[in-house]
C-alpha cells in the first residue's frame, strides 16, 4: 500500500511538472558605447557586465541602448542564447532593444520590431521624442511544455512626455493586435518614468507590476545610478510588467546592484524576475 501511494505521488508530481515551467527574465539598459564615458566606457566594463549576465543566466534577457558592436560582444559571450530584434535606425544600425533567449529552453514562433510613432511599420520618430524609439517582441514556446507566452521589450523616450504616453499606448495596441489567443504577456524595459507617473498609473490598470506582484523582492528602490557609486540610487525607471493571467506567476523580483572596484557595469541596474508558467 505504501509503495502504491509513493508511486502515485511520483506520477502526480511528474504530471504537474510537465504542465509548469520556471524561468527567469532580466531587463538591462547596458548603456551605449560612447567614448565620452571615459573610465565608464564599454571597453572598461563589458567583461564585468557580461559575467554578471552569465552568472544570473536569465532565460529571457531584454537589453536597451545596445549598439551593434555591443550586440556582437553579447552574441559572442552568450553562447546558449539566440536573439530577436533590429536596430532603431533600421537593420542592424543604431541602438537595439533586442531580446536574447535561452535557445535550449524556448523557441520563437514569431518576432518583429516596430517604431513608437505614428508610422510604426517604418523607421521613424514619434510625437515629441528626442530620438527614434522601438519595441521588439516575440512569441515564445516552451520546449518542455509547449506553453506559449509573449515578450515585449522597449526603451521609451527620455524627453518627450507625449512620446512616452503614446509610445506605451502603441505597445498596448500591438499586444491587443497580436495576442488573439490571450497568452501571458511580459512587457519590460527602460520606461524613463518613475512609479508615480501617469504612465505607470495607467499601465497598472491593465497589467501587473512584477515587483508589486512578487512573493519576494530584493535590492535597492532605484534602478538608474548614473555611474555615481557614492550616491544613493532612488530613481526607478526600469520595469517588468506582466499581464493579469492566471497562467503566469511571479515568484521573485530583484534590482541587482552588483559592482566591481567601486564601479557599476552600467548606469542602470538590471531588473531580474523569476516566474512560473502554468
Amino acid at each position: 500500500m505504501k509503495l502504491y501511494i509513493a508511486l502515485l505521488f511520483v506520477l502526480l508530481l511528474n504530471i504537474y511538472s510537465c504542465k509548469s515551467q520556471d524561468f527567469s527574465v532580466m531587463t538591462y539598459n547596458i548603456r551605449l558605447d560612447v567614448a565620452s564615458d571615459g573610465e565608464n566606457a564599454w571597453t572598461h566594463r563589458k567583461d564585468f557586465l557580461i559575467s554578471q549576465v552569465l552568472f544570473f543566466s536569465p532565460d529571457i534577457l531584454g537589453v536597451q541602448e545596445a549598439r551593434p558592436n555591443q550586440m556582437n560582444d553579447l552574441k559572442t559571450a552568450l553562447k546558449n542564447y539566440q536573439f530577436i530584434g533590429t536596430g532603431r535606425d533600421g537593420g542592424n544600425e543604431g541602438e537595439h532593444s533586442s531580446i536574447f533567449y535561452n535557445s535550449y529552453k524556448f523557441k520563437v514562433e514569431s518576432a518583429n520590431t516596430f517604431w513608437l510613432s505614428e508610422t510604426p511599420e517604418k523607421v521613424s520618430k514619434g510625437w515629441d521624442a528626442a530620438y527614434p524609439r522601438i519595441c521588439t517582441y516575440g512569441l515564445f514556446t516552451d520546449l518542455k511544455t509547449s506553453m506559449k507566452f509573449w515578450v515585449f521589450n522597449t526603451h521609451l523616450d527620455h524627453v518627450g512626455e507625449q512620446a512616452q504616453l503614446k509610445g506605451i499606448e502603441t505597445i498596448q495596441q500591438k499586444i491587443a493586435e497580436v495576442n488573439t489567443k490571450n497568452y501571458p504577456v511580459i512587457l519590460m524595459g527602460d520606461f524613463n518614468v518613475e512609479p508615480n507617473s501617469l504612465l505607470i498609473r495607467n499601465l497598472s490598470n491593465s497589467m501587473l507590476n512584477a515587483e508589486a506582484a512578487a512573493n519576494l523582492t530584493f535590492g535597492p528602490n532605484g534602478t538608474f545610478n548614473g555611474f555615481k557609486f557614492t550616491e544613493l540610487v532612488t530613481r526607478k525607471i526600469d520595469y517588468i510588467f506582466i499581464s493579469k493571467s492566471q497562467n503566469l506567476r511571479i515568484n521573485k523580483h530583484a534590482v541587482l546592484s552588483d559592482s566591481n572596484n567601486l564601479k557599476y557595469p552600467s548606469d542602470h541596474f538590471p531588473v531580474y524576475a523569476e516566474f512560473t508558467l502554468e
